[in-house]
């Protein structure tokens, strides 16, 4: 019988170096963003090697020995975090590119992330700011019309000069 008061009480006690994940789980649950903020995402991206035309024989393992990571900065504002701290955490980041947005939503404590830098911080008053896609949308169509208005009025201002010919 004390065996078993012994096992029960030192057990617990005990602490594991198993590390099950290759990210810090602290370091992510610390990190204090929201809605609004402006993040930069480092990801990690898997790099593709070109084939050469002498080199159609590799191997398939041979591709897998040389993957290559880089890294890939996301720079936007939150839109949406999810699911709090828990494991499957996400949250969805959004950046205008080209003109076109972009949206992107990543896993908290993905492997593939390799670290979340806050550039910007900001209040919101809703904790989902999807109503920013169509804000986003209708700024570029105003911006759009006004520049159309500009270069039209500019071709009826200009004066057109005439050449006498002798």
């Amino acid at each position: 019988m004390p065996l078993k008061i012994f096992y029960a009480k030192v057990f617990p006690l005990m602490k594991t170096n198993i590390k099950f994940s290759p990210v810090d789980i602290e370091a992510r649950k610390k990190l204090d963003f929201k809605a609004g903020d402006t993040i930069n995402v480092w990801a990690k991206i898997l790099e593709e090697k070109t084939e050469k035309k002498g080199d159609k024989k590799a191997k398939k393992e041979d591709k897998k020995a040389e993957a290559k990571y880089r890294l890939q900065a996301f720079e936007g504002i939150v839109l949406a975090r999810k699911h709090g701290t828990e494991m499957g955490a996400t949250f969805t980041v959004r950046k205008v590119a080209s003109g076109v947005g972009v949206e992107r939503i990543f896993p908290l404590y993905s492997p593939m992330v390799d670290k979340i830098e806050i550039t910007k911080r900001s209040r919101a008053c809703r904790s989902k700011l999807y109503y920013i896609r169509e804000k986003a949308v209708k700024d570029v169509r105003k911006k759009m019309r006004s520049v159309t208005s500009q270069e039209e009025g500019e071709e009826v201002e200009t004066p057109v000069e005439e050449v006498k010919a002798k």
